[in-house]
């Protein structure tokens, strides 16, 4: 187990800070976080208040030199980790998480990769789209692992595989919803190969199938994940799973035409089947 730290006074503002991030950019992860245990709270929050910022710069400044951006952050962040503080205070936070979860190096560089491909990336090899994956969904499932797992390395070593499933499977679902914007906004095609003019029914089964095993994999390792966790990834899992088959359901022409949602009324439906489930044992 990791020992618990008593925090200063400027840790604790700086943890307000990330949480307000959250809840500005994301209601629906504000909302997930809120699910899990409080003792996840703060360094979840610490978590995407990174990766938000992160990806702030790669797809938000265009005003500005991205590249000298997202170099400063890079080297802000493992100066943060390195020296254990920081006046910024979302890289204090995850500084912080970092240190005392002992999220590892590789992580972090791979995540930071990512952003750096959506710089410059437009087409993906086949290479390119695993890689992306993984530094940019995989590795943040892995980083809230470490945090689930408190120090049990053996249990996170079990679950590590089935966590990279769901990252890969939230963000492949993504990807499908985003299509029409990725390309029209940003010019990016992410699945490998894809002519978005040859973009059918065989093609999208062929992708929803590849979803789908990651789907069945990434269940394996929620209902093994410590209770205070569980229900809040089971949460994300159930919600991914409903736009996953609403999307499936919809004609490739309109998942070419239009962002495919869950409605809110269907989100706290959703909420409320999932927590009995969890309540009961039932997932």
């Amino acid at each position: 187990m990791v020992k618990e730290i008593p925090l200063d006074l400027y840790t604790k503002t700086n943890f307000e800070c990330s949480k307000l991030i959250t809840s500005r950019y994301s209601t629906s992860f504000t909302l997930g976080i809120r699910t899990l245990a409080k003792k996840y709270h703060d360094p979840i929050y610490a978590i995407y208040g990174f990766v938000r910022y992160a990806d702030e710069i790669v797809d938000t400044f265009h005003d500005h030199n991205k590249q000298d951006l997202l170099n400063r952050f890079k080297a802000d962040t493992y100066q943060a980790i390195d020296e254990g503080i920081s006046l910024n205070p979302v890289l204090h936070t995850f500084q912080f998480v970092v240190n005392r979860y002992k999220i590892s190096y590789d992580l972090i560089d791979a995540f930071l990769y990512s952003m750096e491909m959506d710089l410059e990336l437009t087409r993906c090899n086949q290479i390119d789209y695993e890689k992306y994956i993984y530094g940019s969904a995989e590795v943040v499932g892995l980083m809230c692992l470490k945090v689930f797992c408190e120090g049990d390395d053996a249990f996170y070593q079990k679950l590590e595989n089935p966590a990279r499933s769901l990252g890969a499977a939230f963000q492949k679902v993504n990807f499908l919803r985003d299509m029409k914007s990725d390309f029209q906004e940003r010019g990016r095609v992410y699945f490998p190969g894809l002519d978005l003019s040859q973009f059918g029914s065989d093609v999208k089964q062929a992708i929803e199938k590849d979803i789908q095993k990651d789907f069945d994999d990434a269940y394996k390792g929620i209902i093994q994940l410590p209770y205070g966790a569980r229900f809040g990834v089971y949460m994300a899992y159930v919600y991914y799973v409903k736009l996953f088959n609403k999307i499936k359901r919809s004609p490739a022409q309109a998942v070419m035409t239009s962002r495919i949602r869950i409605p809110d009324n269907v989100k706290i439906l959703l909420l409320v089947q999932s927590w009995f489930k969890h309540k009961f044992n039932f997932i």
